[in-house]
C-alpha cells in the first residue's frame, strides 16, 4: 500500500497511464517545467518529456481544440484547466463538438478535461467556480467529482480510457487535505457508481466532493441527536447513479441533497427531480435542498463561509426533516 494525498493520487494516476499507454499525453498551461499551478503534473516533463507533457499558450480555447484533434489522430489527451472555470472559454467545443461527435459521425473523442473546482480557499470569483451543472445538460460528456484520493485516483484512470469525453472535476480543498493507503497493484472506480460512505436509517444526504466530508462531520455530530445519517457519495454526475439514490431514500424515507455550487439551476434540481418522481412513495418529508447562495463567490474568508454549505448548516437542515 501507498499512502497518498488527492493530489498525488491523480498525478499517480496520470503517471500510471502514461506509462501503461503510449497514446497518452498531458497538455496545459505550466504542466510542463512548473508542475501544474498546483503541481498536479510534477516531474512527468521529466519522466516522461516535452512531446507528451506540454506546455501550452494561455488560451484554454486552443487546449482544448488540440485535444479534440489529438484524440481524433488516436491519441489519447489529458487536458490541464489550470481553474476549473476558465472551461467557460471553451464550452462550446466541449459541449456541441466533443461530447456530440460520436452521435454525429460516430468518432469517439476519448479526452478528459481535468482542473481544480470548489471554493474554501479564498479564491474568489474566478478560481472557486463549481461548473457541473452546465455541462450535466449535455449528453454525451460523463461528469466526474471525486472525494477520496482512492477515487481520485481510481476515476481518473477510467476516466483516462474512457473512449468518450469526460469531465473531471478535482476539488482544490481536498488537494492536500487528505491522504489514504491506495493499492499499489493496477485498479480502476466504474465511472457512474455512486457509494455509500456511512450507512444510516433516519435520512440520506446525496452529496459529492468536498461536501462529502461536510456530509459526514454533521452526521457525526447528530449522533448525539441519537440520529443515524446516511451518507451518499456520488462520485459521478453523469451518468447519475439514480438507483443508488433510489435505494438510500428507500431506506431512510428523508433526504437531503448537499452540493456546493449555488442552489439555483445546480445538479441537486437534477437529484431532488428523480426522488420526487421515482421515489415519491419512499418519502416521509418533502426532499431537501441545501447549497451556496445565488451570488459569486467572495473572496473575503467570513463572506465565503457564509456563503457555503457547512457542516453547522447541515446539522440545521437534518434536524428540521427529521421533525417534519
Amino acid at each position: 500500500m501507498a499512502t497518498l494525498t488527492y493530489l498525488e493520487a491523480i498525478r499517480s494516476a496520470m503517471a500510471e497511464e502514461m506509462a501503461r499507454d503510449e497514446r497518452v499525453f498531458v497538455l496545459g498551461e505550466d504542466v510542463g517545467a512548473y508542475g501544474g499551478a498546483f503541481k498536479a503534473t510534477e516531474g512527468l516533463l521529466g519522466r516522461f518529456g516535452a512531446e507528451r507533457v506540454i506546455d501550452t499558450p494561455i488560451s484554454e480555447t486552443a487546449i482544448i481544440g488540440a485535444a479534440v484533434g489529438a484524440a481524433y489522430l488516436g491519441m489519447r489527451p489529458i487536458a490541464e484547466m489550470q481553474f476549473i472555470d476558465f472551461i467557460a472559454c471553451c464550452f462550446n467545443i466541449v459541449t456541441n463538438f466533443a461530447a456530440k461527435s460520436r452521435y454525429r459521425w460516430g468518432a469517439g473523442v476519448p479526452m478528459v478535461v481535468r482542473g481544480p473546482c470548489g471554493g474554501g480557499v479564498g479564491g474568489g470569483p474566478f478560481h472557486s467556480g463549481n461548473p457541473e451543472a452546465y455541462f450535466a445538460h449535455t449528453a454525451g460528456l460523463k461528469i466526474v467529482e471525486p472525494a477520496t484520493p482512492h477515487d481520485a485516483k481510481g476515476l481518473l484512470k477510467a476516466a483516462i480510457r474512457d473512449d468518450d469525453p469526460v469531465l473531471f472535476l478535482e476539488h482544490k480543498y481536498l488537494y492536500r487535505r487528505l491522504k489514504e493507503d491506495l493499492p499499489e497493484d493496477d485498479y480502476i472506480v466504474p465511472i457512474g457508481k455512486a457509494i455509500v460512505r456511512r450507512e444510516g436509517s433516519d435520512a440520506s444526504v446525496v452529496t459529492f466532493g468536498a461536501m462529502v466530508h461536510v456530509a459526514l462531520e454533521a452526521a457525526t455530530r447528530l449522533e448525539e441527536d441519537g440520529l443515524d445519517i446516511e451518507v451518499l457519495d456520488l462520485r459521478t454526475l453523469a451518468p447519475l447513479d439514480r438507483r443508488a439514490i433510489l435505494e438510500s431514500v428507500a431506506r431512510t424515507s428523508r433526504a437531503l441533497v448537499l452540493h456546493e455550487a449555488s442552489r439555483t439551476g445546480g445538479i441537486g434540481g437534477e437529484i431532488a427531480a428523480c426522488i420526487a418522481e421515482e421515489g415519491f412513495e419512499y418519502l416521509d418529508a418533502p426532499v431537501t435542498r441545501l447549497a451556496s447562495l445565488d451570488t459569486p463567490v467572495p473572496y473575503s474568508p467570513p463572506l465565503e463561509r457564509a456563503f457555503m454549505p457547512d457542516a453547522d448548516k447541515v446539522v440545521d437542515a437534518i434536524r428540521r426533516l427529521v421533525r417534519y
